[in-house]
């Protein structure tokens, strides 16, 4: 059997790579490593993860029910969070579902936004804690 240690990367499909790169690093504040437009392809870093934008002409259609069910989740510091929020407003991003979860996985408030492609990003103050019923 495979034993994989961590993740690697995770991928995001965005259509335009300079508005989303502009988003992902100054408005969500991850930091640049490599962008590679010719290959369409930016590199970033969250921490010590790192995150890829790549360009698709076009991206997956969900029915409405999945879409915040299929999205990217990314960890910021519990004192941080009300700031955070406050920040996307002033950037004009909308919170459009916030949640406490007091039980399951990944316990604790999160609250998610949309890319400028749509897609679905959480941003969680999650500490390690799990409650499973």
């Amino acid at each position: 059997m495979i034993e994989p240690r961590s993740i690697v990367h995770f991928s995001i499909a965005v259509t335009d790579l300079d508005a989303s790169r502009k988003f992902y690093t100054e408005t969500l504040g991850l930091t640049l490593v490599q962008d590679l437009p010719a290959a369409g392809m930016v590199f970033l870093r969250a921490g010590s993860d790192h995150v890829i934008l790549a360009k698709c002409t076009t991206l997956s259609s969900r029915d409405p029910k999945d879409t915040r069910r299929a999205h990217h989740a990314f960890k910021i510091d519990a004192d941080k969070y009300e700031e955070a929020k406050a920040f996307l407003a002033s950037k004009g991003v909308e919170v459009f579902e916030e949640e406490d979860r007091k039980t399951g996985v990944f316990v604790g408030r999160q609250f998610y936004i949309r890319d400028p492609d749509g897609t679905v990003i959480e941003l969680s103050e999650w500490h390690g804690t799990s409650v499973l019923d």
